[in-house]
């Protein structure tokens, strides 16, 4: 599943999917859904996606 990451404001992401979904989650069910995903380095990938 591929989806982008969207930082809206400091406690809030949108993960927006390729199919055209999205969600809007907190820092805490961020992480969750990271590591859900299977990724592991969630500050890097965070990280990497505010930078973008």
């Amino acid at each position: 599943m591929s989806f982008n990451l969207n930082r809206i404001n400091p406690n809030q992401t949108q993960v927006l999917f390729h199919d055209g979904r999205f969600e809007t989650l907190t820092n805490e069910e961020l992480e969750e859904f990271l590591l859900q995903m299977g990724l592991n380095e969630v500050n890097e990938t965070i990280e990497q996606s505010v930078t973008d």
